[in-house]
């Protein structure tokens, strides 16, 4: 036998606008004889999935729960014969969630992976800290605007807590021009200041140029104030959540400085970038590529749940509006979801490119 599919339209179901609406759709074994659907097929057994198999008996029939009075609805069937045997609740017609939940495991493992690399780095390599102490104020910086003085230890910035150095950078870097209050400990007394981060472009230890928001201090390099400490599996799982958090809200929070108007887009980076800072990490050490590959890893998976069409995003839009309009967008809409999600996709390659071919030239 050979496998089956039949599509029936029901051409009446949207009166007034004249739209084909696709009804139903059904699978199953006819003899390889057969070469066209005949007028009257016995109805079968009710199939997986709330399937049947149905009776056609010419162009107003009522099909399976039709209403048993009212206005006959015109019916086009489509039989369409496939080379391979056909799994039907395997089919494009699982429910939106089920589609979705598919669709989403993609970016999900991206994340999963990147959450497990980080912990493995914080069990096996350990985590090195400083603590946020000042040690120097820069002449003329926010910081000294603000009031800090050597020695402040910053415990809290806008109600968040501050365990490091680098808690207090993350915060501060992406806040340029905005009013943060800072509460620091100073010789035991707490201390609440207000400092505006300014915008400056730094090169790191590679020469690459960012355009960060910063203060204007320096760390202590006491001993006192710096320690690597390797964690158990438990807290490692859960710090390694924490950094794969801040990779998605760092990100979220650059894109949307960019159409504010507070960020610059010659940040964004494409895949020259990405080979070029890849052999920059790999001479920093093995455990600095491992610790890149993560932050990858999350920017991919946070890239495919971009609500563009033809990413994962696109699909999991398009599996929305179908659970909320109770059928899915016509294949024409489709298409020219798909092709302006082309066309983004295609702007957004060609922008990072130049970016980074403007980079490489200029560094």
């Amino acid at each position: 036998t050979q496998s089956f599919v039949l599509i029936m339209h029901d051409v009446d179901a949207a009166i007034g606008d004249g739209n084909d609406d696709l009804l139903h759709w059904m699978a199953w074994n006819i003899p390889g004889t057969a070469t066209s659907l005949p007028e009257g097929i016995a109805q079968g057994s009710q199939a997986a999935g709330g399937l049947r198999q149905i009776s056609g008996t010419g162009p107003y029939y009522r099909g399976p729960a039709a209403p048993s009075t009212g206005p006959a609805h015109h019916y086009v069937f489509e039989l369409y014969a496939l080379d391979i045997p056909m799994n039907i609740a395997a089919v494009g017609m699982a429910p939106p969630a089920t589609r979705a939940a598919v669709v989403a495991a993609g970016p999900i493992a991206n994340f999963i992976l990147a959450i497990a690399i980080f912990a493995g780095v914080f069990m096996f390599s350990g985590k090195q800290t400083t603590t946020a102490r000042v040690d120097a104020i820069q002449d003329g910086s926010a910081a000294q605007a603000a009031g800090f003085k050597p020695g402040d230890l910053v415990v809290a910035i806008n109600g968040s807590r501050i365990d490091s150095f680098s808690d207090m950078q993350r915060i501060v870097s992406i806040s340029a021009g905005e009013t943060l209050s800072i509460e620091v400990e100073r010789g035991g007394v707490a201390v609440t200041l207000k400092a505006v981060p300014q915008m400056r472009e730094l090169k790191d230890n590679f020469g690459n140029v960012h355009k960060l928001g910063v203060l204007g201090i320096s760390r202590s390099m006491a001993a006192g104030d710096i320690k690597t400490e390797k964690m158990g599996p438990l807290t490692a799982i859960a710090a390694g959540a924490q950094e794969t958090w801040f990779v998605v809200d760092r990100t979220l929070s650059y894109i949307g400085g960019i159409f504010a108007g507070r960020e610059a887009a010659d940040q964004l980076g494409g895949p020259i970038r990405i080979a070029q800072v890849s052999g920059q990490v790999a001479t920093a050490g093995f455990t600095a590529l491992v610790h890149l590959t993560a932050v990858l890893s999350v920017s991919i998976g946070l890239l495919n749940l971009f609500p563009i069409p033809l990413l994962d995003g696109g699909h999991l839009l398009f599996y929305g509006i179908e659970a909320a309009r109770g059928r899915p967008l016509s294949e024409r809409a489709q298409e020219v979801g798909f092709r302006i999600g082309l066309a983004i996709v295609v702007m957004l390659m060609l922008f990072a490119t130049f970016n980074d071919i403007l980079h490489l030239t200029t560094s």
